[in-house]
């Protein structure tokens, strides 16, 4: 992956016989000489096209993204609140390539209804000065984004899966900019054509970038009803066990109470009936056609719920009783597993995949 290839080649990738202080790669190249927005990218996103330039051809084959195929850990809602935490989404992207972000949208207005918008936020009250998707999102993955669509190199493309389930608000603006942002971002997004046989799901184009939403009544009038036929799916939403996939139902969203039903508070000691619920339900959703998703499994004393804002809810205690969970998960393929420790997650992922 591409995490693994950054931090490896941090100190060679350029210096080996170049002392001109110019990328060797074009990609690199593009990204120096381009407006100022591109001076500011970090190394890493420097060192992720170098990587994919030197170790694969200018074109190669997706290593592997539909349901069963890989596991994401995804950083669960990777935004700020109320104007705290707001490297969230910068510590998701630091760990590396590919992986997963969680998004929460609400719909904002000003007492006068002259100011409306669509921002990131968990629970009001809203004072607009929240981040917006367009921005905190899209504006912030664009040189990752435009260096991999230059490099060439899909093998690990998606490589951001962008879940925006949790959409608080029943306005239909909000729904309506969505699709507009998809649209203006839409040579990003991985994509499908709406055909006539809406219970087959046709073959997804793939782009850097996925976005999963829920599959309510707003979610699929906006994101696949409003679709004209032959025009494309940029939005996937959410699906039922009890059915399989179908063109915009592409995945399943599961809290870990359907493996753990006493919670991640309480949870006692994992065992094999455990994970057998756990393999039951990713079986099921992968014979369906879906991805499955679990949230949120996390692991860390009080201090952090205060520290840190995040939910108790979601805590099993310890770093090592939630390893134990990461691991289950991972090696049941369980699609994406959230949680809002994604850098200590990663470095575990490393660990469990280090022999492979």
């Amino acid at each position: 992956m591409y995490s693994t290839l950054i931090m490896a080649a941090k100190d060679t990738v350029h210096s080996a016989g170049n002392t001109s202080g110019t990328p060797r790669c074009s990609t690199c190249r593009a990204l120096r000489q381009r407006s100022s927005r591109f001076a500011v990218c970090s190394l890493s996103v420097v060192l992720l096209c170098a990587v994919g330039i030197l170790l694969a051809p200018a074109t190669a084959v997706s290593s592997g993204f539909l349901p069963g195929e890989r596991v994401l850990f995804e950083a669960h809602n990777a935004y700020p609140y109320h104007g705290l935490w707001r490297n969230r989404i910068d510590n998701a992207l630091g760990t590396g390539f590919p992986v997963a972000v969680e998004l929460d949208l609400k719909w904002y207005e000003d007492e006068t209804g002259d100011e409306y918008k669509l921002v990131l936020a968990h629970h009001e009250p809203l004072t607009g000065r929240e981040p917006t998707l367009e921005n905190y999102f899209f504006e912030r993955v664009r040189p990752y984004v435009e260096a991999a669509l230059e490099a060439d190199d899909t093998t690990d493309w998606p490589l951001i899966t962008l879940n925006i389930n949790d959409i608080r608000t029943s306005r239909p603006e909000a729904f309506a900019e969505i699709w507009r942002l998809a649209e203006t971002y839409k040579e990003w997004l991985c994509s499908a054509e709406k055909t006539a046989a809406t219970e087959e799901p046709a073959p997804i184009t793939l782009r850097p970038i996925l976005v999963l939403s829920n599959g309510g009544r707003l979610a699929t009038r906006h994101f696949y009803d409003a679709v004209p036929e032959g025009e494309s799916l940029r939005i996937f939403g959410a699906g039922s066990p009890d059915a399989d996939a179908d063109n915009f139902r592409r995945w399943i969203n599961y809290s870990w109470t359907r493996v753990e039903p006493e919670g991640q508070p309480n949870a006692t000691p994992w065992d094999d009936e455990k994970a057998d619920r756990l393999q039951a339900l990713v079986r099921n959703a992968h014979e369906r056609g879906y991805w499955i998703r679990f949230y949120a499994l996390n692991g860390h004393g009080p201090v952090a719920v205060a520290r840190l804002g995040l939910n108790p809810h979601y805590n099993f205690g310890s770093l090592e009783a939630v390893k134990v969970r990461w691991e289950a998960a991972y090696k049941a393929g369980a699609d994406f597993i959230a949680t809002d420790q994604i850098i200590e997650a990663r470095e575990f992922e490393r660990e469990i995949t280090a022999d492979r």
